[in-house]
């Protein structure tokens, strides 16, 4: 039975179950109400992924090679495993009630700016993984007054409803937030600081593993709690701005909104580092990191589609505005 829009709660305490994540370390498909509700078209995004990009649309952005270390760890598993973490995470929301349906305004709004923005994924300048070609995308909302967003590998996005009401974000600044986190999954940021990890605990041998119930699986179904909560380092945070970026111009959005929003999040935080991003806060060395890209994207923005319907954030609820 779907979620009807009476059975949502924005305002829900929706916190995700991490402890959950190695009882769902199975091969069978997840039979969960949740499954598969917000994917989008498979045909759909791939066609657009698959077009053919006109040459200036290889400018934008330089990003540096994967690091070999996440080669130790493999993307089939791992995104195994987040996407059996997400329709759990789904799964626990709707029973909550913090599940927003599908016709909800803001749900039709994420995936309207991330229909925009995910055919340009393979766009060779940001060295994305092959894999992404191949992703069923899902973008779901969170009733939550967290401010937070994320992406799991696979991409399985998912927003809360505290960022979009509490930073009151305009279209072009929810397209910042999702190509940032999408670009932490096109670079596979959390299969290389498993790679980190294991090759630190001495578990190089996981490849060989995968097949048994040796260490490997362990380690992988011990990993895969870890995916809704996962904290990355400020490279990786860095580099996920740039290309988000990058992703936001292509696809037709302002690219000094990136400013724009981390203006909003110091606002919002009183200078604390907020829960989404915290291991590289807002502050004025961000802000002068993303003006110092906005030149490489502005000759993508300025060639890009623009948006034909704009969106507005939702009305500000009495805890935003306190």
């Amino acid at each position: 039975m779907m979620t009807t829009p009476a059975e949502f709660d924005p305002q829900a305490r929706f916190e995700p179950d991490p402890a959950t994540a190695a009882a769902l370390w199975h091969g069978h498909g997840c039979a969960c109400r949740g499954h598969g509700r917000r994917r989008f078209g498979q045909a759909l995004l791939g066609a657009g992924a698959a077009l053919a990009l006109p040459g200036w649309a290889r400018d934008g952005v330089e990003v540096d090679k994967q690091s070999t270390l996440a080669k130790l760890v493999p993307a089939d598993q791992i995104e195994s495993a987040a996407a059996q973490q997400y329709q759990q995470m789904l799964q626990q929301a709707a029973a909550q009630k913090a599940l927003a349906p599908a016709n909800h305004p803001q749900v039709i709004r994420l995936n309207a700016i991330a229909q925009r923005l995910i055919p340009f994924s393979s766009s060779p300048n940001l060295r994305s993984t092959p894999r992404a070609a191949k992703w069923k995308w899902e973008v779901n909302l969170i009733g939550s007054q967290q401010v937070n967003a994320f992406c799991m590998p696979g991409g399985k996005i998912a927003f809360y409803y505290g960022i979009l009401d509490t930073l009151q974000l305009t279209d072009d600044e929810v397209a910042q937030v999702m190509g940032h986190e999408i670009a932490h999954a096109l670079r596979e940021h959390a299969r290389e600081r498993m790679g980190k990890s294991a090759a630190t605990r001495g578990a190089i041998e996981i490849g060989a593993s995968l097949l048994g119930l040796g260490g490997g699986g362990r380690y992988l179904a011990d990993m895969g709690a870890q995916l809704l909560t996962m904290k990355f380092g400020r490279d990786d945070e860095s580099e996920a701005d740039k290309i988000g970026l990058d992703l936001a111009a292509r696809s037709g959005y302002l690219p000094t909104a990136g400013v724009t929003l981390w203006q909003k999040m110091g606002k919002a935080n009183k200078g604390a580092p907020p829960q989404w991003l915290s291991t590289h806060p807002a502050g004025t060395t961000r802000i002068k990191d993303l003006e110092a890209n906005i030149p490489a994207v502005q000759g993508l923005y300025a060639r890009a589609d623009k948006p034909k319907q704009r969106y507005a954030p939702p009305k500000p609820s009495a805890s935003a505005a306190g």
